[in-house]
């Protein structure tokens, strides 16, 4: 086993839905450690395992949207969300997505936008006592949603962190800001992992398929469904304020240690 993988695909897991930036993670891992960078290969096929984890985790759900594209109802309402909620990522990930590789995968920057967000989510979740739900989301929250998703291709920001702080802004409950956050995961999720599929073909590199990424899925597929349970289980009683304060001192202390 390629143990770089793995150590990754745990962080990866176990910090996709936590609002504490996923990328920022993985990409710091590498850096404070002296590694090569994995690249983005890399981190969408590790997404792939949480992909499959919030799947199983919702599975009901994903049964009601996969009904939805044959019939009117519920599950269908709920899909045109989430598919007006993708659009904004995947288009700034198609016009934006090599620039960023190349120019924003920088611990500075993941240091700023860790501090920044983190207040923000502070902010949208102590403001906000919360008292809608899923079943409230307009198609124009969606979009507003989607927006904020968007940002979350800047390293450090977090697209659970992000999504769940829109959420919190439209005053969704915690638990329903996480859930849907969550069901919005799936779909970016699958559109990032073809592209970089179809981009590593088209290149003839292989690193996608081999055995050090099938057990890093593996592993992203079981913690991320522990990660899962833990913050639905954490968001029925407490707040999202541990996360936001978290960030800060990361943020810190990825400055302080740059410094040094």
């Amino acid at each position: 086993m390629d143990w770089q993988i793995f150590y990754l695909s745990v962080i990866q897991s176990l910090t996709e839905f936590l609002p504490v930036s996923s990328s920022g993670h993985l990409i710091l891992f590498s850096k404070i450690l002296r590694l090569p960078d994995q690249g983005l290969v890399v981190d969408i096929s590790l997404h792939l395992g949480t992909l499959l984890a919030v799947v199983a985790y919702f599975f009901p759900t994903v049964l009601k949207l996969i009904k939805g594209v044959f019939s009117k109802g519920e599950g269908r309402t709920l899909l045109l969300k989430l598919i007006i909620g993708t659009l904004p990522a995947v288009a700034a990930g198609g016009l934006l997505s090599s620039f960023i590789e190349q120019s924003l995968r920088s611990p500075y920057i993941i240091a700023c936008t860790s501090i920044f967000f983190g207040v923000l989510l502070y902010v949208a979740d102590s403001s906000n006592p919360g008292e809608k739900t899923i079943g409230d989301i307009t198609f124009k929250n969606a979009f507003v949603i989607g927006c904020f998703q968007a940002l979350a291709l800047i390293p450090g920001t977090s697209r659970s962190g992000i999504t769940m702080t829109a959420g919190r802004f439209l005053k969704l409950k915690r638990k329903d800001a996480a859930e849907f956050s969550m069901l919005l995961s799936m779909p970016v999720i699958f559109a990032g992992g073809l592209f970089m599929v179809l981009k590593t073909f088209l290149k003839g590199d292989a690193v996608i398929l081999n055995a050090g990424l099938a057990w890093g899925v593996l592993t992203s597929f079981i913690f991320g469904l522990l990660a899962i349970s833990f913050l639905m289980k954490w968001l029925k009683k407490a707040s999202f304020a541990p996360f936001a304060v978290y960030r800060v001192f990361l943020g810190i202390g990825l400055i302080v240690y740059l410094a040094g």
